[in-house]
């Protein structure tokens, strides 16, 4: 599958000349941080509209990356609901490193190197996009930073080992609930320390101008090879198409290939946590509201002061109290379903896929997996003509001792 043209996206998921999507999104208003995001922005337009930058990134993706990741059809998974929906996965797990991250961090150190910056740095949760941008660094040869909160440090030691061997500089950070928020916040305030000879590499299709539609655009991949594969695999189109949302990368890039196909439903599946009565979740486009984060405009789960609520996940990834600017615009629109999986559903589904079709997922993509299991018997025997299409984001390596650990195996 070759990189797309960026006019050739939904529109839905273009953003205007300032950023916005509806009236989600928009530049950084910081003074300093506003001129670097203009040349990030110019040089990525730039980029992408070069066939020597378009030749590397698809020799890139094909040799090193390991692309197409193929779909799969898990029988059964759906074999567990006699007559019921057929569950496939698109096995984004199987790419190097082991998730989707990988995607767009090999165009964002691209990037970086024909800007000619000496580092990149970025946040991470569960530690899958620190592990894919320490390897792209790794690769072309730039310095990398990343930032962790402490909480994910601990739970996801296996990614920890991983981005130290790779050669990164992993900073802890503290400060509040040491999850990925005060990641991003420690991010972001190191960059602005040395912007010169640095380029923040956002993990997800969240913060201000160009990174939701940089992020989204190298994801892309993705829903262009599903769509195509799954019509060669079936013949015809999915019914739905699945995917977790935090801050959205994974969802987003799947959800491309589809957003123009009116026959069929997308949905995207938040975090209910311990569950959405609790206070101890994160599902940001079911009970959130819109405002600014971290300098964009986006739904994000409040306290009554308008600060960033605390948020809970068992899935480091989806540890956020926000969501890219796109899916807020989709929900909007209605284009886009949202709704969740508990945290017990999550290590359910976590354990069923493993056992009956051997793939450990990533506890992130789990809650989509979780979804698909509830929602193929929801729909019982009337859905024995229903496909399902799930985009398994990552495996499940980094996940395992904490698994282990909690369900006590």
């Amino acid at each position: 599958m070759n990189c797309v043209n960026i006019n050739d996206l939904p529109k839905m998921m273009r953003p205007n000349e300032q950023g916005f999507y509806g009236v989600y999104g928009g530049s950084v208003d910081h003074p300093v941080l506003a001129a670097e995001m203009e040349k990030i922005k110019a040089a990525f337009y730039s980029i992408i509209g070069d066939a020597d930058f378009i030749s590397e990134m698809q020799r890139l993706q094909e040799t090193y990356v390991g692309r197409p990741s193929p779909i799969y059809h898990a029988k059964n998974l759906s074999n567990l609901t006699p007559n019921g929906a057929q569950i496939y996965l698109k096995r984004e797990d199987l790419n190097h490193t082991g998730a989707h991250k990988i995607n767009h961090c090999i165009g964002e150190v691209l990037l970086a190197k024909k800007m000619g910056k000496k580092k990149v740095i970025a946040e991470t949760g569960a530690g899958q996009h620190g592990v894919a941008l320490a390897t792209a660094a790794a690769l072309v040869g730039l310095e990398c930073e990343i930032h962790m909160g402490v909480v994910d440090i601990a739970k996801e030691h296996p990614n920890v080992s991983r981005m130290k061997i790779l050669g990164c500089n992993l900073v802890p950070v503290y400060e509040g609930a040491g999850t990925l928020k005060e990641a991003v916040d420690s991010a972001f305030g190191a960059y602005l320390q040395d912007p010169e000879n640095t380029m923040f590499a956002i993990g997800s299709v969240v913060g201000p101008s160009p990174f939701p539609e940089m992020v989204a655009y190298f994801q892309s991949i993705v829903g262009g090879e599903a769509r195509a594969q799954f019509k060669k695999l079936t013949g015809g189109l999915p019914n739905e198409v699945v995917a977790c949302v935090g801050g959205g990368s994974n969802a987003i890039g799947l959800f491309s290939g589809f957003l123009d196909e009116a026959s069929v439903r997308i949905v995207g599946i938040e975090p209910a946590g311990e569950g959405l009565d609790t206070g101890h979740h994160a599902a940001t486009l079911t009970l959130g509201k819109p405002g600014h984060l971290q300098g964009f405009y986006c739904y994000f789960l409040q306290n009554e002061d308008g600060s960033p609520a605390a948020v809970h996940s068992i899935a480091s990834g989806l540890d956020y109290p926000g969501v890219g600017p796109v899916h807020c615009h989709l929900k909007d629109l209605g284009r886009v379903h949202y709704e969740t999986a508990t945290d017990q559903e999550t290590l359910d589904a976590f354990m069923t896929l493993s056992r009956e079709e051997g793939i450990i997922p990533a506890l992130e993509s789990s809650h989509a997996v979780a979804y698909a299991i509830r929602r193929a018997r929801e729909l019982g025997t009337s859905g024995q003509d229903q496909a399902i299409l799930v985009n398994l984001s990552g495996r499940g390596d980094k996940d395992i001792d904490f698994v282990i650990e909690k369900l006590g195996l």
